[in-house]
């Protein structure tokens, strides 16, 4: 069976997350082991509240290298809201400048928007060729967020939604997926992106 490590380093409400992962068919553990996490077949990286604080629980778990490394080793990754906004080089919320992982260049700030966060179900427009929404381009999904990035990195998949103004909705770079909507709160229409990232995963040798 597929196995997939959520990132454990004290981000709220994973456990939807969990469920997800194993309703779509996969063998789940929410760890922040490394050696479990290098074991396994795709690595979730969960996130909600402030970047800066994101940042701070994945440094405490020694996770910003090991994410960088697997990126770049081609090993499948999702980033999930703001696990996406810190795949990007930095963030700035309430005037403060915090460093994310930089698997992208770009960043995060304030959705401009009149009425933030933008929260609720939204249509999203999937970049053609997409894998991350194939049989899924035309659902809605669930976003609960006031910041966003704006940037299209260099030779990524691009999807984008709408509040107020376009912004990344998300991003496919090979093997590293992100969404800054939930998944795991959007239906059977994010069930079958779940599903999507896991048949996406290279055979097993």
């Amino acid at each position: 069976m597929t196995t997939i490590a959520v990132l454990d380093y004290g981000a709220g409400n994973v456990r939807s997350a969990v469920r997800a992962a194993q309703a779509a068919g996969a063998e789940v553990t929410l760890t922040a082991d490394h050696a479990v996490i290098d074991a396994a077949d795709g690595l979730l990286v969960p996130g909600v509240g402030a970047y800066s604080a994101v940042m701070a629980g994945l440094e405490a778990v020694d996770a910003v290298d090991l994410i960088r490394a697997r990126h770049e080793a081609g090993r499948p990754l999702l980033g999930i809201c703001v696990g996406l906004q810190v795949f990007f080089a930095e963030g700035r919320e309430h005037g403060v400048e915090t460093t994310g992982i930089g698997l992208w260049p770009g960043e995060v700030t304030a959705l401009d928007a009149p009425v933030v966060p933008h929260m609720g179900w939204s249509d999203i427009a999937a970049a053609e060729g997409s894998s991350m929404f194939r049989g899924i381009e035309d659902e809605k999904f669930y976003f609960v967020h006031s910041y966003a990035a704006t940037e299209h990195p260099a030779g990524t998949l691009v999807t984008t939604a709408h509040h107020g103004s376009d912004f990344v909705a998300a991003v496919e770079d090979g093997t590293t997926w992100a969404a800054q909507f939930h998944p795991e709160k959007s239906a059977q229409a994010g069930a079958s992106l779940l599903r999507n990232w896991i048949a996406s995963f290279p055979e097993r040798p």
